[in-house]
């Protein structure tokens, strides 16, 4: 055995969880994604998934990636910067940038490299990149590529992201990063107090709408647009697997700026473009979004009656805006411990535990979809309530 092996066979944490019998993760989906999935023979609830419109097991996404392998073939072969753009690439970009309200938009192949791509490519040794202590792991990542710079402020404390900028050279870029929707929390930036922020201190704004489009504003056009502040915002960045239902991200801006990324993004460069069927199931879905405003709706009545339903019956769920839920555990073992319990109980969510919050915050995720009805919400609240209080959390 070699000394890499020596050291990592020293790691043995996810063991010691699977000999408990509590190990929550790659758990085997036997079918399509909805409010009901197979696992393991049976069907369990599902409160655990990102398709906040529930467009993923829609026929017409569906056949809208059937009918764009037809035509395009399985895969592009290539990096969009040679061999990889398809007409299919670009008409979905046109119809991004429109729909968030910026000038150009690029796709890449996940929304994690969107961040650690596009972050990582902007500024320069002069410059600064300040972060949300809770940003999402795909921004940290990118700022930690980044040569600049790098300032964090505490969770949503506008003094303090203020202490950040004043401590940065005037004449320097400031790029200021941040969720739209923070993805374990549920809670919304601040955003404009952010951007009075930008104008006072001449800094630029990047959001995350991986969690806000679909969700909120208009159409589904994310934070920035619940907030009227689209106009305000220099960078708009989202995924497709979420509400679109599919798999990739994209970057929206001003043209000068995505002229830079497309051809200094590494990610961008030196990945292969999304596959056709992909990015065709992802421009139906953008396009049912806007077409049927009771999608989302939908989504917001039911989320609405479950932020209810777990307040009443007790659960700590902290600051949460939107259909993210956490229901607060602080403790890591059981966590897991409500995690299987809960899946024994026929209701699927997921665990949070470090490095996804800190030690002390650990919680599981329930996520709500348009499609979930009242009574599967009934369900998982009547059914967690009982989990929390055989483990005296609740």
């Amino acid at each position: 055995m070699g000394l890499l092996q020596e050291k990592l066979a020293k790691y043995n944490l996810p063991q010691q969880f699977m000999a408990k019998g509590v190990y929550p993760y790659f758990r085997e989906i036997e079918g399509r994604q909805g409010t009901e999935v197979e696992m393991g023979g049976h069907k369990v609830l599902m409160f655990g998934s990102n398709a906040y419109t529930g467009l993923t097991g829609d026929e017409r996404v569906i056949e809208a990636g059937i009918q764009a392998m037809r035509k395009y073939g399985s895969g592009c072969a290539g990096s969009r910067f040679l061999n990889g753009t398809l007409d299919l690439h670009v008409q979905l970009e046109k119809e991004l940038a429109a729909f968030v309200g910026k000038d150009e938009a690029l796709c890449f192949s996940t929304g994690f490299t969107v961040n650690s791509g596009v972050i990582s490519c902007l500024t320069d040794r002069n410059d600064y990149i300040i972060c949300d202590d809770r940003d999402h792991a795909s921004i940290v990542d990118g700022r930690r590529l980044s040569f600049s710079q790098q300032l964090k402020y505490k969770h949503n404390d506008m003094a303090d992201l203020e202490k950040q900028l004043q401590k940065c050279n005037p004449d320097s870029v400031k790029l200021i990063v941040v969720d739209g929707v923070f993805s374990m929390e549920g809670d919304l930036a601040n955003l404009p107090e952010i951007v009075r922020l930008k104008h006072k201190y001449n800094a630029t704004i990047m959001v995350d709408e991986a969690h806000g489009i679909g969700v909120f504003g208009k159409q589904g056009r994310g934070v920035c647009d619940h907030f009227g502040l689209t106009d305000e915002i220099d960078l708009i960045m989202g995924t497709f697997s979420k509400s679109l239902a599919s798999i990739g991200g994209f970057i929206a801006a001003d043209s000068s700026i995505i002229n830079w990324l497309r051809h200094n993004a590494r990610t961008y460069i030196f990945s292969a473009s999304n596959t056709p069927a992909a990015t065709a199931a992802a421009l139906e879905a953008l396009h049912i979004i806007q077409n049927e405003p009771k999608r989302i709706e939908a989504l917001w009545e039911v989320t609405n009656y479950a932020l209810k339903r777990f307040r009443e019956a007790g659960f700590e769920i902290g600051a949460t805006e939107s259909p993210i839920i956490p229901l607060y555990i602080r403790d890591t073992d059981k966590t897991f411990m409500v995690t299987k319990l809960a899946f024994d109980e026929g209701v699927f969510i997921n665990p949070v535990v470090p490095p996804a919050c800190a030690p002390q915050d650990t919680l599981v995720r329930v996520a709500l979809m348009a499609t979930h009805t009242k009574e599967q919400v009934d369900t998982a609240v009547e059914k967690l309530t009982k989990v929390f209080k055989s483990l005296d959390i609740l």
